[in-house]
């Protein structure tokens, strides 16, 4: 796996994530209210979740347009590369 020029961005919206999980904890021993803590994580599967569309898309978009594009390579496994890729979406 190469590094791309989404891997920064991704890397540093997990960390938020991280770090709000790790509140949510707090919130959590703090018996702070259901509803709260609901919200709050739903905020960071929010964030994860664009996280990895954002990864899958460039990947699709370098990764896999490469594949397709260099000569001697193998179309049919960017296709299956693509197809397990996809589950994840």
């Amino acid at each position: 796996m190469t590094k791309h020029s989404s891997h920064p961005e991704i890397i540093k919206r997990l960390k938020r994530a991280e770090g709000h999980l790790r509140g949510i904890v707090e919130m959590i021993e703090g018996e702070r209210s259901c509803l709260d803590i609901a919200q709050q994580l739903h905020a960071v599967e929010s964030a994860v979740r664009a996280a990895k569309k954002t990864l899958i898309h460039d990947h699709l978009d370098h990764c896999l347009d490469h594949a397709m594009g260099e000569p001697g390579q193998d179309g049919k496994a960017a296709a299956r590369e693509f197809k397990e890729i996809t589950k994840y979406l």
